[in-house]
């Protein structure tokens, strides 16, 4: 398929200081947009001016849900090129998460061209300083106008785009987390796996008790037993324990990370012992007890890479590592992100250049 581009004549004022950039607030000129029908499949991509979307006041994402979502970043990089990290892995996680949506699949070669082209248009956009990137939503919504429980025949996707900074407030320094025991996120044989809004929903609550309480974020435990550790609203987690690295294991109910990914296979080839299992949230505290809980950190696209200070579970706070970014946490970050700005040689060939 022929991508047609039609260019803005209204450009935006670009952010005056990049330092100051937040997360998600800002976003760029223009979005990718392709259609789906019955009779087409996928068809009618092109990149037009960033704007409104009209929508049939019966449209089925609005009524039940059927969305999936993507994020990724790109890159500037020393000599002004721009560089994707991993972008195939997201889209072939769009196509897992579609299949649980019962959303048409897309075509993964396709769509990171696609991205590729769209980020191209808005190369201007995509910030410099340290600590800044262009985050890029994909996403995918249901556009049928009926009211009925069945899936959509209709869909479009699209990408939208904005120059960012730091996810967190607290940037790479060690952020607060509240272990959630009230409410549950997802299950096994639900839609904790895939990338969708009714995930984000669910958390919403939690998430702003937390923050009332002065945490920056919930962890999950399992929506069954209430005791395996899951993940941290917006990262996979990881602990280190004596020498050993420890992540809960993909059991269905947890997202599949490209950070976490990329972090398990780093850690390994450079000879570290990395293992998915099963952790349970008082193995953590009891490891804390006895000394051997070295680090705890969170890892995703946003973030990339977040340590973790300290824990509240039951009303019970530790402090892990003094409230300081450990080791391992400093290493996966400064390596990670030397790779995907082009500073550090990308031995895993995991970069994309625009």
């Amino acid at each position: 398929m022929r991508i047609t581009v039609q260019k803005t004549n209204a450009p935006k004022a670009k952010p005056s200081s990049e330092g100051a950039l937040g997360f998600g607030k800002v976003f760029t000129d223009h979005m990718f947009v392709m259609e789906y029908n019955e009779s087409n499949g996928w068809h009618d991509p092109k990149i037009i001016p960033y704007g409104s979307i009209e929508l049939d006041p019966s449209s089925a994402v609005l009524h039940y849900g059927q969305t999936i979502f993507e994020g990724l970043k790109a890159y500037k990089i020393a000599n002004d090129d721009i560089l994707l990290f991993r972008p195939e892995k997201n889209m072939e996680r769009i196509n897992i998460s579609n299949e649980r949506l019962c959303i048409p699949q897309i075509d993964v070669d396709f769509c990171v061209e696609a991205l590729k082209t769209f980020v191209d248009v808005e190369r201007d956009w995509v910030p410099s300083s340290a600590g800044t990137s262009l985050y890029l939503r994909p996403f995918i919504i249901a556009t049928d106008p009926f009211l009925g429980v069945h899936p959509s025949y209709t869909y479009k996707f699209i990408i939208i785009a904005s120059p960012s900074g730091q996810y967190y407030p607290e940037g790479v320094n060690p952020v607060k987390i509240w272990v959630e025991q009230n409410y549950v996120r997802a299950v096994k044989g639900g839609t904790g796996f895939a990338k969708t809004g009714g995930n984000y929903a669910a958390s919403l609550k939690a998430q702003k008790e937390a923050q009332d309480k002065n945490y920056t974020q919930v962890l999950w435990l399992d929506g069954i037993e209430r005791k395996y550790i899951e993940e941290v609203g917006t990262m996979n987690v990881f602990f280190v324990i004596d020498d050993e690295v420890v992540t809960p294991e993909l059991s269905g109910s947890i997202l599949p990370g490209v950070t976490r990914m990329s972090a398990i296979e780093l850690l390994s080839a450079r000879g570290k012992k990395v293992t998915q299992r099963q952790i349970t949230i008082d193995e953590i505290y009891n490891a804390h007890d006895r000394g051997a809980l070295k680090e705890a950190f969170g890892t995703g696209t946003a973030a990339v890479i977040s340590p973790i200070g300290e824990l509240n579970y039951n009303g019970n706070n530790i402090i892990i590592n003094d409230n300081k970014t450990g080791p391992v946490a400093q290493e996966l970050y400064n390596s990670l992100t030397k790779i995907q700005t082009g500073e550090a040689n990308d031995e895993f060939n995991w970069t994309v250049r625009v």
